[in-house]
């Protein structure tokens, strides 16, 4: 990686495209520590505490901006919504279907769409983040008459516009600059709050010298374990089932053609971290309505009870959490793929798997390894966001979200070396091919 980086250094045109995006990145940083007008500094501690539901979950993918009411509190939110349901709705309906096989222009013509309905998700959430930090927190400073409806258009729009703003950087990264854009941006603020990490040791340390010594023993095991982690988020995104596939030869005039040997690689962990983002909003609903609502358990003990089940500490709220990921995995990779269509293609194209029949027994096939491959891929990413549950409840700290955040961190810096490779790769560069 470090190398790859190096390499791309040397490159003149490449390295304008790195100091773009560290510009770009730039920018949104400081876009996330600036705070709308008509905002008391009491919205600053609005999540201080960490309580682990939904709203930490998207706090934290805004890079804390979120926490401080800041320009940029939506973050990349809801252009990944859009893009999810466009991602869904193109599946269901058939117009959607055909305008994303239409080319460049039908991708031009969805981007479009997606992002009006990105605009409306994020002027829905305005509207409610409005409402939770003015009801809740009390920290808009106007909430009557006319100042108070002035204030609330000011923040709402504000919000929104930088939700779109955002949208925006990422484009301009996509265009200009090297990797993804709405995934670099949710790798820099990821990034940006894992001094948190320091806080939390040192809040260990504390414990420890102040008449918890086991704590002492848990510390090199916890700096073991998350270097494990690590390696292992490394090797199973980059795992892959190859399916071998040999294409028959065919005379056409003087010259054969086929007789070719190539694969169909179905990767372990083929949906990334869409699972757990879906499995966390589901699972921190009931959390979140609670602590809204703050039943007295005295005056209200079922309700009480009920909301403090799905809290994240909870043994059922991570049984629940596990389940919901598997469902998911194999959800959206079944929007993903599809078997009978890959089996029709590879007939089409002269393609066989050895041993395997063309056709149905092809698609059985391709449909049984899938099914496998997304197992092993459900328990990878079950196991990476329940172990930091497992570990907060051990040690007292809140590391619940530390799973999601390092699945996203790897697949982002991955991708983003492989994407120097390849420009490397395509400009031939010495020192690379070296």
């Amino acid at each position: 990686m470090f190398d790859t980086f190096r390499n791309a250094w040397k490159i003149p045109e490449l390295r304008k495209k790195i100091l773009y995006t560290l510009m770009v990145i730039v920018i949104f940083r400081l876009g996330c520590v600036i705070t709308v007008p008509y905002i008391n500094a009491d919205a600053l501690t609005l999540f201080a505490s960490g309580t682990g539901n939904m709203l930490d979950y998207l706090n934290m993918m805004s890079g804390g901006a979120l926490s401080q009411c800041a320009i940029f509190a939506l973050g990349v939110g809801p252009y990944i919504n859009a893009s999810i349901i466009m991602q869904l709705l193109t599946v269901a309906i058939p117009a959607l279907e055909r305008l994303s096989k239409e080319g460049e222009d039908g991708r031009r013509k969805l981007t479009r769409i997606t992002r009006y309905v990105g605009g409306g998700i994020a002027l829905a959430m305005a509207i409610g983040y409005y409402l939770i930090i003015r009801n809740n927190y009390g920290a808009v400073a106007y909430t009557t008459g006319w100042q108070g409806w002035f204030a609330a258009v000011v923040i709402v729009l504000t919000f929104t516009a930088g939700a779109q703003f955002i949208t925006w950087l990422g484009e301009q990264i996509d265009a200009k600059g090297i990797g993804n854009g709405v995934s670099l941006l949710i790798f820099a603020g990821i990034i940006s709050r894992w001094s948190s990490v320091i806080t939390a040791v040192k809040s260990l340390l504390t414990r420890a010298a102040s008449g918890e010594p086991q704590i002492y023993a848990f510390l090199p095991l916890f700096l073991v374990l998350a270097l494990v982690v690590v390696v292992f988020v490394v090797i199973l995104t980059n795992a892959e089932r190859r399916i071998p596939v040999q294409y028959a030869k065919r005379v056409v005039g003087r010259k054969m053609y086929g007789g070719q040997a190539s694969h169909i690689p179905l990767k372990v962990n083929m949906s990334g971290v869409m699972p757990i983002i879906f499995a966390s909003a589901l699972v921190s609903i009931p959390n979140m309505i609670g602590s809204f609502i703050n039943f007295d358990a005295a005056a209200h003990p079922f309700w009480a009870s009920f909301f403090q089940v799905f809290n994240y500490r909870s043994f059922l709220y991570a049984v629940i959490y596990l389940l919901l990921i598997v469902a998911f995995n194999y959800f959206y990779v079944a929007i993903q793929y599809n078997p009978v269509e890959i089996a029709n293609n590879l007939r089409k194209n002269n393609g066989a798997i050895p041993g395997i029949r063309p056709g149905k027994p092809t698609s059985d096939f391709i449909t049984k390894s899938l099914s496998k491959i997304t197992f092993i891929g459900a328990m990878f990413l079950g196991v990476v966001a329940i172990l930091p549950i497992i570990l907060g409840n051990v040690t007292g700290t809140n590391i619940q979200l530390g799973g999601t955040s390092l699945l996203i961190v790897v697949g982002v810096a991955l991708d983003t070396g492989r994407s120097m490779e390849s420009y490397m790769l395509m400009r031939h560069h010495k020192g690379f091919l070296e």
